[in-house]
């Protein structure tokens, strides 16, 4: 296709004489003609293609990933201004009007390098969203089951106050102390902004048509706390503690892919409260994270392992993302509570209870995009570890009766499980390595 015989326009005079075929006099404060008539002067300014498109500015960067980011949406119609949300007696009431927040966020690209937040990849929203997003339709007909004893999770609270049964304290360096109070606190931090999610929280949970609350109110209610005004916290706080109310009152009447929605956000809400909001002396921390715990349990009791799994055998890609995330949740919860604990001055125990539960899954069984993809990735899987996936506890200290041939396996096991970990795994493993030798 041939160009234009004039690639720049000779056109001088503004759009209105132009238009009109008037003589204008192109003043650049506004031509004589249009002043008198009172009219909006503008010259035709046309590029050449020498000059090619324009290079994006800082503010056209800070405008596309805006546009990016989580939509907040109707989250609280200004709470924080809005004292009228809240008894007058400072007590947590629950909400009588429903929040239906929109989540328009892209998911993180498989090939993209993360840390230990997870950025959304480069792609607007719309059909290249969409495209991007796993292949799921549903989460329906799971088939899990819970392999452990999960009532030793909702009272691992009492630890630090009753000793417990086959309780093993463990003593986290001061350098490990402070590499995990930051490490889970740029969980929050990535929550709060909107630029990604946590390494608990799979990509699929936040696809278009499968995003549904308590998740979604979770993640559209925590960005009131990235920009706050002086003084704002407690009241932050306040709404943040009525939706956790609700969720908590809630939790019998949830299904499986709920209930786990439900328990991260309950998680996400109890971190911002302890690291961003400053309820670190206020007593409602400690019930949050008792109840916390009861949403573990009770999420726990719906499966944290695929039936499949126990069999060593592919399951269903539905059913594994519900497992992986319900345990990669379960053990940043049990972190966090090691933060906790560290700051309170408490002793912290090794989650016992936890045996036989599989290590956080490899990055690319993790973010992979397609069906073929993830089960091509898992039949690899299952051909690397014949003897079985590499188990939670094996990272914990070795057993006194270990013989040297087994040591020596075990730390063949860690090794090869080491070669394809996301970095949450690779944090998991910095924590109990340094922490356990």
């Amino acid at each position: 296709m041939k160009s234009a015989r004039y690639s720049i326009s000779r056109q001088k005079a503004c759009r209105q004489c132009a238009a009109s075929k008037a003589k204008c006099d192109r003043s650049e404060s506004g031509c004589s003609r249009c002043t008198q008539r009172g009219l909006r002067c503008t010259y035709l300014r046309s590029v050449s293609p020498r000059e090619g498109a324009r290079q994006p500015s800082v503010s056209d960067e800070r405008e596309r990933r805006t546009n990016q980011t989580t939509v907040v949406g109707p989250v609280v119609d200004n709470a924080i201004s809005h004292h009228g949300l809240f008894g007058g007696n400072g007590s947590i009431r629950p909400v009588t009007r429903s929040v239906r927040p929109r989540i328009e966020r892209n998911v993180a690209s498989p090939s993209e390098p993360t840390s230990a937040s997870h950025h959304p990849s480069d792609v607007s929203h719309g059909s290249a969203y969409r495209a991007d997003e796993p292949e799921i339709k549903d989460f329906v007909d799971l088939n899990l089951t819970c392999s452990i004893d999960a009532e030793g999770i909702a009272n691992r609270w009492l630890g630090a106050y009753i000793p417990l049964p086959d309780q093993r304290v463990k003593d986290y360096p001061a350098t490990i102390k402070s590499f995990l109070h930051r490490m889970v606190k740029s969980y929050v931090t990535v929550t709060i902004r909107g630029r990604g999610y946590p390494p608990f929280i799979h990509a699929s949970q936040l696809a278009t048509h499968l995003v549904r609350p308590p998740l979604s109110t979770c993640l559209s209610l925590v960005r009131i706390c990235e920009h706050q005004l002086p003084g704002s916290e407690e009241t932050a706080a306040d709404v943040l503690q009525r939706e956790m109310h609700n969720i908590y009152e809630q939790r019998e009447s949830y299904d499986t892919i709920t209930l786990l929605g439900a328990f991260q956000a309950y998680l996400i809400f109890t971190m911002v409260l302890f690291f961003r909001l400053g309820q670190i002396a206020n007593p409602i921390l400690r019930q949050a994270v008792m109840n916390l715990q009861e949403l573990a349990c009770a999420s726990a009791k719906k499966g944290l392992v695929c039936e499949a799994e126990l069999q060593w055998l592919r399951p269903r890609w539905e059913s594994w993302i519900v497992a992986e995330a319900s345990r990669r949740t379960l053990y940043t919860m049990y972190l966090f509570d090691g933060v906790l604990s560290a700051h309170d001055g408490l002793p912290t125990f090794v989650g016992t209870e936890l045996t036989g539960l599989p290590a956080p899954a490899s990055q690319t069984l993790w973010r992979v995009r397609t069906r073929p993809e993830w089960e091509s990735a898992y039949n690899s899987h299952l051909a690397d570890w014949t003897e079985g996936g590499l188990r939670t506890d094996e990272l914990w200290p070795v057993p006194e009766d270990f013989k040297e041939a087994d040591v020596i396996k075990r730390r063949n096991r860690v090794d090869r499980w080491l070669e394809g970990v996301d970095e949450f795994g690779t944090m998991l493993y910095a924590v109990t390595s340094c922490t356990h030798g």
